[in-house]
């Protein structure tokens, strides 16, 4: 049955508020195609999603959906913005503000005046349409804290205003970083449009060698799968050894999908289940876990990836462990672990910035933050720190860091002339004691 779902987005607009000409251009938006429809009645995860969101009976790859949206998530950068949006538009309510959570975690604590200044106008806002679930500086970052303040839940279709919304996969949820303007749309309707993606299934087998972790395996991922076979697709894990990645695991792994270009980042949970037999997968792959070696990211982009052998040596100035992809208890614990009663090399900085404020009290509570601290580290509050070059621990030009982070594009912690190579934990904390990458 054709229907234009163009139209459909254009007519809800309208109705929550928007004036013709302020709505959302939905021009790259086809109307449904029913041609994808397929023998198998077993949908991967991002079709049952998307089908149980749209309200209709079963989606197909390639068509457009206009789908109920169970969450939504903004944080400091681009709260004020947002809802300054809808305001100026003349929407003096949102479609439901129980759904929507905002974290101040960017540029905390604040550093300028202009940024105390926007953070300010966000919490007017806040106040203004009702948003209880306001979670202020020193919480922790935005993902931790959706998952640790139970904001997501196995098969919801979540969305927010950070590329790294791909996160809450770890619980079987289908969620993806938007734009600002798409997120207006959906705070002021409680819908969104989506392009149902094609989906590649990835098994897991075997078990993780000692030394070895989850950065490894997405790493090593974003080298052999990457962005030209992930791009706008959703990558689905399962496999006999899928349960024995824990949750902070998963979490690290679904962090990065969006690295690969991948709309959701899946693994099963609860009632979700990845990986159905006679689903219809774009791709599929098999990872042999006891297979694996430490990997590392070398300048300038996410997937030149290698070995950690291939770059041993290379002076650091800086090692950083923390961010939404690994500045959890079980990174710092690991970090400690190859610190403890040690210093680290003269000559580099080492920062560590835990995920949340719940992990930096247990991390208190079992003495890790005092072994970093004695290790020679700088521990800051709960947030994101240096990892998107905003400020605390910002790089000079020439200078190299390794981190635990996610993104290592020019420019991403600071000077252009900089260098950023990602790792994990315990290579990071090896590194730091080195002067230089170390296996």
């Amino acid at each position: 049955m054709e229907r234009s779902y163009r139209k459909e987005a254009q007519v809800e607009m309208v109705k929550a508020g928007y004036k013709v000409e302020e709505a959302v251009s939905f021009s790259n938006i086809k109307d449904g195609d029913e041609s994808g429809l397929r023998a198998s009645d077993q949908l991967t995860v991002a079709e049952e999603i998307l089908s149980r969101a749209s309200g209709k009976g079963q989606v197909n790859r390639g068509e457009y959906v206009v789908a109920q949206i169970d969450a939504m998530m903004m944080h400091d950068i681009f709260a004020a913005d947002v809802l300054s949006m809808l305001k100026n538009a003349g929407i003096r309510r949102l479609s439901d503000p129980s759904k929507v959570t905002v974290v101040f975690d960017h540029m905390v604590p604040s550093p300028s005046v202009s940024s105390s200044s926007h953070q300010a106008k966000a919490r007017e806002l806040i106040r203004y349409y009702g948003i209880d679930a306001f979670f202020e500086v020193g919480k922790g970052i935005c993902h931790q804290v959706m998952i640790e303040e139970n904001r997501v839940a196995p098969g919801q279709l979540v969305i927010g205003t950070d590329s790294h919304t791909t996160t809450y996969g770890a619980l079987g949820v289908a969620s993806s970083g938007i734009g600002s303007t798409e997120m207006a749309y959906a705070l002021a309707t409680g819908k969104l449009w989506f392009k149902v993606p094609e989906s590649i299934g990835i098994a897991l087998n075997g078990e993780f060698q000692l030394g070895v972790t989850a950065k490894d395996l997405i790493l090593k991922l974003m080298k052999v799968v990457g962005s030209s076979e992930a791009q706008y697709r959703s990558v689905e894990f399962g496999g006999p050894s899928v349960g024995k990645l824990d949750l902070a695991d998963r979490m690290t792994v679904a962090n990065m999908g969006v690295e690969m270009g991948a709309k959701f980042t899946i693994f099963p949970e609860g009632p979700i289940k990845t990986l159905k037999q006679d689903a219809n997968y774009f791709a599929s792959h098999v990872v042999s876990l006891d297979q694996l070696v430490p990997q590392i990211a070398v300048p300038h982009h996410v997937e030149n990836v290698v070995d950690v052998s291939e770059v041993v040596g290379i002076p650091l100035d800086q090692v950083f462990i923390g961010s939404c992809t690994n500045g959890r208890l079980g990174d710092l614990r690991l970090a400690a672990e190859v610190l403890r009663g040690k210093h680290i090399a003269k000559g580099v900085r080492l920062i560590v910035t835990p995920a949340s404020a719940n992990v930096m009290a247990e991390a208190a509570r079992e003495g890790i933050i005092e072994d970093l601290v004695n290790a020679g580290a700088y521990v800051g509050g709960p947030g994101c720190g240096p990892c998107f070059g905003g400020h605390m621990g910002l790089l000079a030009p020439g200078e190299r860091c390794l981190g635990t982070h996610n993104r290592n594009f020019r420019g991403r912690m600071g000077s252009g002339d900089a260098e950023i190579y990602l790792g994990s934990p315990l290579t990071a904390a090896a590194s730091a004691l080195a002067g230089a990458i170390a296996d």
